[in-house]
């Protein structure tokens, strides 16, 4: 068994466990930790754990120490810094007529790394400029392609249902959602209504899918024929709020039927 804790980083809300290396630590906590060979300040998103080695990825690194005054003002310095490499990175990247629109850019605490988040309609060839940016930074340099679900995750803003965006709060991975999950919930297939600030399907259709499924199991399909002690008539809709279907007997004769 052993002792970790969760941790989370800008610019992610995927968690990571850290081995606590002998260290009082509590969630809240901001920490310097170290992980593939680099030194990067986070945030403590759990309490101290005690986890079997099956649930942990190894080799597992270690917390090094609770950050202090100086860390933090690195890690704001860095920030800025890596502000300021973004434009720089905008421009080089205009004058070589490459089609990115970048996102974010991150220094890691001991600007060992510095990563760059882009967005584009088709793949780039970034040689040039990750050898440019190199250049004028003098560090490892990391160029990644995104998606738009990604860009709105890095971004963050306020979806349709007037909240902050999930992906940007608490989702740490994004899960298949499909229109059938649309039809499923029988809502409008209206991009303005199911699509997200992304341009895809909101992610929480997926929130209320499986009670959904499950409920209409039990519910008879629009359209089909069925016998019930009222007479023999076609389902002409359903509610799955109340558990019930309207039975259409003939064409003057409608009648409400409940699942028991």
């Amino acid at each position: 068994m052993y002792d970790v804790i969760g941790v989370k980083f800008d610019l992610s809300n995927n968690i990571y466990f850290f081995e606590v290396n002998n260290l009082s630590l509590n969630k809240g906590d901001k920490v310097i930790v170290e992980s593939e060979n680099i030194l990067d300040l986070g945030i403590c998103v759990t309490n101290i754990k005690n986890e079997s080695k099956d649930n942990l990825i190894f080799p597992l690194k270690k917390v090094i120490r609770k950050v202090t005054k100086k860390d933090i003002d690195i890690h704001n310095k860095n920030k800025e810094e890596a502000s300021e490499a973004l434009k720089y990175a905008k421009k080089c990247a205009k004058n070589i007529k490459l089609p990115m629109n970048f996102v974010s850019a991150y220094y890691t605490y001991d600007k060992n790394q510095l990563y760059f988040n882009f967005t584009s309609d088709e793949r780039v060839d970034f040689r040039e400029l990750a050898k440019k940016l190199a250049q004028r930074f003098k560090t490892r340099i990391e160029l990644r392609q995104i998606g738009v679900r990604d860009k709105a995750k890095l971004i963050g803003g306020i979806g349709p249902c007037g909240l902050f965006l999930c992906c940007n709060t608490f989702l740490t991975d994004f899960n298949s959602v499909s229109i059938n999950m649309a039809k499923n919930q029988f809502l409008a297939l209206n991009p303005s209504k199911i699509n997200g600030v992304c341009g895809r399907l909101l992610c929480c259709l997926n929130y209320e899918d499986d009670i959904y499924t499950q409920i209409k199991k039990d519910l008879p399909k629009v359209g089909s024929t069925i016998t019930t002690e009222n007479g023999t008539g076609k389902v002409i809709s359903v509610n799955i709020f109340n558990k019930s279907y309207k039975l259409e007997l003939d064409k003057f004769n409608i009648v409400e039927e409940f699942i028991k």
